[in-house]
């Protein structure tokens, strides 16, 4: 029996790309990671600083590469997230740079972002208003594909605002307008309170997970738990939010909350609820799971008499 060789011997060739990409793969889909063929290539080439889609063409590992490779397929078995490995989370048209102490950004989210960029669309200089911004994914979006908006991020962690700034400032720099950092809790009553009946468009991904949720490992080790659980039942950073969006938002103002795929039910009956909502509805995201819940304040400006 042979086996494939793990390092380049002296006087061989590099090792190429599809036999280490292979045995990566059968690592990490023996450790339980999905999609193990896909990070095992991205790996591959982040180390030996390609495309994905030029793989096959690179030279392949020496031995230095091989070795720190090999690393971090190690450190992916055992569960750390991709991201982190790489130090950057893909969203939209985005490169973020992530790392401990940030939530790191999902595609799912990307949804509840186009929708409020194409709610943004139809106005003129509008206000953008980010709650719970984490990396600064949403903010950052909002303000490279709608350069006219005015945007606004939210953020409490001391740790999640070093990788909001950091992403703001690589944003800037790169010529995307810049967006508007503030250090607050979105829960707080008086929260932005000179944007009181200004704000366009509301977008929120907070933390929602019901406290007893099993995570995966990458969610469990690698997340904060601040930016993951919502209490109990998931809804305790939603429920003053849905208040303070009906303070911020202007009449005809738009807001979007991400939530939990239990809670298709229970986000939009908050929104009904408030009586400053109208056209409440519930949108679902690629694997059909409730996914964000949409509202828009009523054009009069009042709260519907229960």
């Amino acid at each position: 029996m042979t086996t494939e060789p793990q390092h380049p011997s002296e006087g061989t060739n590099r090792i190429r790309p599809s036999i280490a990409v292979a045995r990566a793969a059968r690592i990490l889909t023996d450790a339980g990671v999905e999609a193990a063929r896909t990070e095992a290539e991205l790996l591959a080439a982040y180390v030996l600083d390609v495309p994905r889609g030029r793989l096959a063409l690179a030279d392949g590992f020496d031995g230095d590469q091989l070795a720190t490779f090999d690393a971090l397929v190690a450190r992916r078995a055992g569960r750390e997230p991709l991201q982190h490995l790489t130090g950057s989370a893909a969203f939209r048209r985005l490169e973020l740079a992530v790392g401990p102490g940030v939530f790191v950004p999902r595609p799912e989210t990307e949804l509840l972002a186009g929708w409020g960029i194409a709610q943004g669309r139809g106005r003129e200089a509008p206000l953008v208003v980010d709650l719970c911004s984490g990396s600064g994914a949403i903010a950052l979006a909002v303000a490279q594909e709608l350069p006219q908006a005015r945007v606004v991020a939210v953020e409490r962690s001391a740790a999640a605002l070093r990788w909001l700034r950091r992403n703001a400032a690589d944003r800037a720099a790169a010529g995307d307008r810049p967006i508007e950092v503030v250090e607050a809790d979105v829960t707080a009553p008086d929260l932005l309170g000179d944007l009181v009946g200004r704000v366009d468009v509301l977008l929120c991904n907070p933390p929602y997970v019901p406290a007893d949720t099993l995570v995966a490992p990458e969610v469990a080790g690698y997340d904060p738990a601040e930016a993951v659980f919502g209490g109990t039942d998931g809804l305790a950073v939603i429920r003053p939010v849905v208040a303070r969006a009906g303070a911020l938002l202007r009449a005809g103002g738009v807001v979007g909350i991400e939530h939990d795929d239990t809670h298709g039910a229970d986000v939009p009956a908050l929104l009904v609820a408030d009586g400053r909502f109208t056209d409440v509805a519930e949108h679902r995201d690629l694997t059909g799971r409730p996914r964000f819940a949409t509202a828009s304040r009523r054009a009069d400006g009042r709260r519907r008499e229960p």
